[in-house]
């Protein structure tokens, strides 16, 4: 039997002799199989921008959702298997309201990053079930009005973040996002917009027509951008773009 055959038929419970769970990785590379999703973390917003596939032309595009909204205060991109993610956001939907039934407060963002997390771990480790195939980002405001950034994979590790990405090209994405990102653009809402759709664009052919921007404010719903204000984003980035080559080529022959 070839070298691949064998490791398809790892049981999820059991380590490979170097250490490896072997589902655990293939559910990794499902992910960057996955559409490119960003977020950003502001000062008084968080920003999240996905890369949108086509719609079919007889398909109603609503349907096709990379943002979803778990709370109130709380919402989540992903990349990965759609149908695994529609498992995660309906289970973390359900323990929203449990956390507001019981506590009469709404969850802190990393309570439900954590429970999220939680449940892919356990997918990690139980006979008959495998990892899900989904990482997340999910942003939000605590109750004290403090934004946050978060991202899970499917091992079950989860982090906070001030700018990051997943899913295809998240490597790409995440060093535009490393050389980009500074305290003067967190601030701002319209840089964090602008930045989020930046680094979408560095791997996104298709242009804006395939992104989905989406922002929430403290105290606010969450408000998923038209295809007209990311365009003018969009035309604010290209004019960025074109006054700075311009100003390259004038320093270049003076």
């Amino acid at each position: 039997r070839s070298k691949m055959a064998r490791n398809y038929d790892r049981a999820i419970t059991v380590f490979s002799p170097d250490g490896h769970l072997f589902q655990v990785e293939y559910a990794l590379e499902a992910v960057a199989k996955g559409t490119t999703a960003v977020g950003i973390r502001g000062k008084e917003v968080v920003v999240l921008g996905v890369e949108k596939r086509s719609a079919a032309k007889l398909q109603d595009p609503r349907t096709v959702r990379k943002i979803c909204l778990l709370d109130d205060h709380v919402c989540m991109a992903f990349a990965g298997l759609s149908a695994d993610a529609r498992v995660l956001v309906n289970r973390a939907r359900v323990q929203c309201q449990n956390h507001r039934l019981t506590v009469e407060d709404p969850a802190t963002v990393e309570y439900i990053t954590r429970y999220l997390a939680q449940m892919k771990q356990t997918y990690t480790q139980s006979n008959g079930k495998r990892p899900f195939g989904v990482s997340a980002l999910i942003a939000g405001f605590d109750p004290d009005g403090t934004p946050r950034l978060y991202q899970t994979d499917p091992s079950g590790i989860y982090s906070a973040w001030q700018a990051n990405s997943i899913g295809r090209s998240a490597k790409t994405v995440r060093e535009f996002l490393e050389k980009n990102y500074t305290e003067e653009i967190a601030a701002d809402e319209a840089s964090a917009k602008k930045l989020a759709l930046r680094a979408l664009l560095e791997v996104v052919q298709s242009g804006s027509k395939n992104v989905e921007l989406a922002i929430m404010r403290r105290g606010q719903p969450l408000e998923i951008l038209s295809s007209t204000e990311v365009d003018a984003i969009v035309a604010t980035i290209e004019a960025d773009k074109e006054a700075e080559s311009k100003a390259k080529a004038k320093a270049a022959t003076a």
